[in-house]
């Protein structure tokens, strides 16, 4: 019986049974009531009618406790949970609820796959305590800035070995364009800049770290002294030759819009790329473009500005002459020319002791000066020198000066020893 009488109220309703036992009482007209509990007074009629007939049981609502009429049906739960563990384990909420509308047709709020998985265990709360920085505004034009990283990862998770991501996110609109490589050098960075360029136009500036291929970690020379000028690595100085501003940051907190890219592209892409069983760079390269049409779609924002700040490549500009490695070497008296271990014959009668070799991007190689391409073929038999005959040299011994040479006077002598004494005669 005692069970029976007691009443399984929230801490609202015992608020407003508070109220309407006031207006019962004559203490507060209901006017003041509907005041009180912010309702109007057509509601606070129907609850004091309601308590007068049912007692204080009335003043819960007559649906708790029910199920309710707009409730997913089980089967659907048991469907989307079977699907989950199966296909998506590991997914986040967010992204699981839209693989399950796009893959198998369920429409499920990720809200309430969140609960569900946190009810299963297949899901954890994670929150982390941040440290307190400063929001800094976006740039207000496309092009105005680029934030440019790698990101060393598994991308392809078990099915290949780890490689590298470099990526691209405009500061004003979150754009991204991006590209994979087997490792983050100079190569792959001007790689990434050339189709970058091909594809946006030059950004006005590049945002990067501090990476040995974007910045140079060689002691600057006097004349960079007396200019006040810094060593530039190769990547910096085809950057400058382009005219697009380079900055450094001091720490990867202060390139955070890529860096959070790299957090999302970790999550997301990987998964994708498993459903598709992707297991390349070159497969993982041609799904990035169509893969990166639809995340700028749905992740970019509206820039402030509408005016592009990309500047369209000048006429007569050949990409493949700056975006290179540029080595200055010398050239021999037989028109030879050393250069990674190989031996190369310059075919051109030129007056110059120096040359300047290209390695270029597609792995050819050009050889020039004055801007004008020289003509050249690698030397690939050299004649092998005989190995000299083993002589055994004669043991001479030295001869001591006379006591009468000038290297031992004082004017002469290099230890300045006394002049010396004359020779007495011996019997």
């Amino acid at each position: 019986m005692a069970e029976e009488d007691m009443i399984m109220a929230r801490q609202r309703d015992l608020n407003r049974l508070h109220v309407i036992q006031k207006v019962l009482e004559g203490i507060i007209k209901q006017v003041e009531a509907a005041q009180i509990l912010s309702l109007s007074g057509r509601q606070v009629r129907r609850i004091v009618k309601r308590i007068r007939r049912e007692g204080d049981r009335g003043i819960i609502h007559r649906s708790r406790g029910k199920p309710s009429k707009r409730r997913i049906a089980s089967k659907i739960k048991e469907k989307v949970m079977k699907l989950y563990r199966v296909h998506y384990k590991g997914f986040g909420p967010t992204l699981a609820s839209e693989k399950l509308l796009e893959r198998d047709r369920v429409r499920i709020s990720d809200e309430t796959l969140r609960r569900w998985l946190i009810e299963a265990g297949d899901w954890k709360k994670s929150r982390k305590r941040r440290k307190h920085r400063q929001w800094r505004e976006r740039k207000h034009h496309v092009g105005e800035m680029v934030q440019m990283d790698g990101s060393h990862h598994a991308w392809f998770e078990d099915r290949s070995e780890p490689c590298v991501l470099m990526s691209y996110v405009d500061d004003a609109n979150g754009g991204v364009f991006g590209r994979f490589y087997g490792y983050e050098g100079t190569i792959p960075a001007m790689d990434s800049m050339k189709r970058y360029i091909q594809k946006n136009g030059l950004p006005l500036k590049i945002y990067l770290d501090k990476h040995s291929t974007y910045k140079s970690t060689a002691k600057p020379t006097i004349e960079e002294e007396l200019n006040d000028e810094g060593p530039l690595s190769e990547f910096e100085r085809a950057l400058k030759e382009l005219g697009i501003e380079v900055a450094h940051a001091h720490s990867p907190q202060a390139k955070g819009r890529i860096e959070r890219l790299f957090r999302t592209l970790q999550d997301r892409l990987i998964k994708e790329m498993r459903l598709r069983g992707i297991s390349s760079i070159e497969e993982g390269n041609r799904f990035l473009e169509e893969y990166l049409v639809v995340y700028n779609k749905r992740f970019s924002v509206q820039p402030k500005e509408k005016e592009d700040f990309h500047r369209p490549l000048p006429r007569g500009i050949n990409l493949d002459a700056i975006l290179c490695i540029k080595t200055e070497r010398t050239l021999r008296n037989d028109f030879t020319v050393a250069h990674n271990r190989k031996l190369y014959q310059v075919e051109d009668a030129i007056r110059a002791s120096k040359v300047m070799v290209q390695d270029r991007i597609d792995g050819s190689m050009v050889m020039t000066y004055k801007d004008r391409a020289l003509r050249f073929r690698e030397i690939t038999q050299r004649p092998v020198r005989e190995k000299p005959l083993s002589v055994i040299p004669k043991t001479i011994k030295p001869t001591p000066p006379s006591a009468t040479h000038p290297w031992r006077s004082f004017k002469f002598g290099k230890h300045r020893y006394e002049r010396a004494r004359p020779i007495e005669s011996q019997p």
